[in-house]
Formats: C-alpha cells, structure tokens, sequence
C-alpha cells in the first residue's frame, strides 16, 4: 500500500493519500517522476492531504514540493513529521 506520493526526487516532502496516518507507523512512497519506492516512519498523526517531511528541516530551510520552493520553515522539523502552516510559512508575507 502507497501512503504518501512525492512528484519529483528532489521534493523534501510528501502527500499523504490515505486516512489515519498514526505517529510510530512506517509509511511507503512513491516518487512519480522515477517510479521509485522509499520509506519513512511517522513521527506525528497526518491527515490525508497533509505533507509528511522526507528529512530534517532546520528554521529557516526552504521547502521544495512539485520542484518548486512552497516556503520557508519557522519551527524545526523532523523526517516523518507533519509538515503543514504550524511549521512553514510562506515566503510571500
């Protein structure tokens, strides 16, 4: 089962396409762009939607999701974790 899909390699983070994602519980991606599988284990409870990050993010860090820059990171974040408006900001403001 595919829980998370990523568009390209070098995304930092991936969306979450099913529901009840729970911290603790390993997750299975797909990255489109090369049809290539990874893995990663949940450090907090995702939403189906909602991205999981795919490495650590110091305050700071610019966010890259579908090869494009979608913020900048104002809390620090772990490899599994929620990835969402509580941690990234967006750089337009």
């Amino acid at each position: 089962m595919i829980h998370f899909v990523v568009h390209e390699e070098g995304d930092g983070v991936g969306v979450v396409v099913v529901e009840g994602v729970k911290s603790g519980q390993p997750l299975k991606g797909w990255i489109m762009e090369d049809d290539k599988d990874l893995e990663v284990t949940a450090k907090s409870d995702i939403p189906i939607g909602h991205k999981v990050a795919l490495k650590d993010y110091r305050v700071g860090d610019t966010v890259i999701k579908y090869g494009i820059d979608i913020g900048k990171v104002v809390k620090p974040i772990a490899r599994g974790e929620h990835l969402h408006v509580h941690n990234v900001k967006t750089k337009r403001w």
